[in-house]
């Protein structure tokens, strides 16, 4: 049996065919008028503290400031890596990325010359909802798989527009990124913008990629509204080479990073005007967050985690907790949440709120925070793991965080074992200071229980990456 046929047959167990067929127009139309759109807005390499309602003094984002005063501003919001790849299979997938082979120690993320991706037999969340009747639309990066079987088109969305890797790959001069950026010369990359499945532009021209992403998702707002959609807007920035459109050039005090911060944010305010203006922002749930930390090796180029200790590419904070921001007009309960939230527990969420049951072959990682949205309950997350790569490195349970395992996000330095591990108090210590491994020894135990009983879940699987 070939895989889109088990697939089928998969997905099949979440809705029943014959009973939609069934429907009455009636019920039908109430569905369609209840059923929420879903809008995940995905940064690529933004810090804990590239945002203003998060701390930065210089980078005016008014339009996610708007979005956490009207919504939640989430402190707690990890994602499932510190780098782009897996980081991206957790969210889609709703699992861990060592459940589906997308993670590695010997290539992190996949390249140009990769031969692998996202395994078909993974449901995202584009093919769970399209059980229910959504429209789906992927946009930017994606850093899944470059070719057939592993293009958005084949997971689900039923139209793609952006670039299929990171914007520093295919780099074609000797030039350093810095330069680069400075002088803006897109050419310097011989990175491919495609449309569905058939390149449109190489190399794309990053200067006005952006807003062009943007002006793709307002379309694909006011084509869906009639029906329920689901739009995945991931933005190729403020990965490194940093660009920005020629309305976003010198209006930051912070430099070509904040121009860059401040053209995505404008981004996000063109995409909640458009909802309001279609009528449907009460229909509507946006999430706002970033796949990774601040690439701190590019320095002012490369975002800040604010009070957070590390940065993309390792396990302490600033390398996996990010901003996490919901909106969702009449809906959502408006206020701060300090409880715990991942980027995998979005699967799970949408298929809650849409009437979805998740299918029962296969171990999730993420849990329904749809309580705490509605302001009906507690968030059901109580541990993150910090993955590097195919290792874990660190866990946290409740307030505190043991590191077993510590290393410099890039660089030859050796890995670290600690045993006793490091042990952080994150919500009095959310900087990794203060190590208080001495002073409770019964929660190192505890902890150390959790990730047995956690490593015995994962079985071997074939790696994507490696191919």
């Amino acid at each position: 049996m070939n895989t889109s046929v088990t697939k089928l047959i998969t997905l099949g167990g979440l809705l029943s065919v014959g009973l939609c067929a069934q429907q009455s127009a009636v019920a039908k139309e109430k569905e369609e008028r209840t059923t929420p759109n879903f809008i995940i807005i995905f940064a690529d390499d933004m810090g804990y503290g590239d945002v203003g309602v998060y701390g930065h003094p210089t980078i005016k984002t008014p339009n996610l400031d708007r979005m956490a005063y009207e919504g939640q501003k989430w402190t707690n919001f990890y994602v499932g890596a510190p780098v782009s790849t897996p980081s991206r299979a957790c969210l889609l997938t709703g699992r861990l990325a060592i459940r589906s082979g997308m993670s590695s120690e010997k290539r992190r993320v996949l390249f140009p010359d990769s031969k692998g991706g996202l395994p078909p037999q993974e449901i995202t969340i584009a093919e769970a909802l399209k059980t229910k009747g959504y429209q789906t639309a992927a946009i930017g990066k994606w850093h899944l798989g470059h070719q057939s079987p592993y293009l958005p088109t084949d997971h689900g969305f039923d139209s793609y527009y952006g670039i299929p890797y990171s914007n520093d790959m295919d780099k074609v001069e000797e030039t350093d990124h810095f330069t680069l950026a400075e002088n803006e010369r897109y050419q310097a990359y011989n990175v491919p913008l495609l449309r569905d499945q058939q390149i449109v532009e190489q190399p794309a021209d990053q200067r006005t990629i952006t807003k062009r992403y943007t002006e793709e998702a307002v379309s694909k707002i006011k084509s869906f509204k009639e029906d329920p959609f689901f739009i995945y807007l991931a933005y190729s920035l403020p990965h490194i080479p940093l660009f920005r459109s020629a309305e976003f050039k010198n209006v930051s005090l912070a430099g070509i990073y904040g121009d860059v911060i401040e053209e995505i944010d404008w981004s996000v305010g063109q995409i909640l005007k458009t909802l309001k203006e279609q009528g449907i922002d009460e229909n509507t749930l946006v999430i706002f967050t970033s796949d990774n930390g601040p690439w701190l090796t590019f320095k002012t180029h490369g975002g800040t985690a604010g009070l957070l200790r590390g940065g993309k590419g390792g396990t302490f904070e600033g390398g996996m907790r990010e901003p996490g921001i919901f909106w969702w007009p009449g809906k959502i309960k408006p206020g701060v949440v300090m409880e715990l939230g991942a980027t995998m527990d979005l699967l799970p969420t949408f298929c809650s709120l849409a009437g979805i049951n998740l299918p029962a072959d296969r171990i999730y990682d993420g849990y329904d925070i749809s309580p705490v949205l509605l302001g009906k309950g507690e968030s059901p997350r109580d541990v993150v793991f910090y993955y590097r790569d195919t290792e874990i490195y660190a866990v946290r349970k409740g307030d505190y965080k043991a590191h077993f395992v510590t290393k410099s996000e890039y660089g030859d330095d050796p890995a670290v074992i600690h045993n006793p591990p490091l042990l952080y108090n994150l919500n009095i210590d959310p900087s990794e200071k203060y190590d208080v491994s001495g002073e409770h020894p019964e929660i190192i135990d505890e902890i150390k229980r959790i990730l047995k009983e956690h490593q015995a879940s994962v079985t071997p699987v074939e790696n994507q990456l490696e191919k």
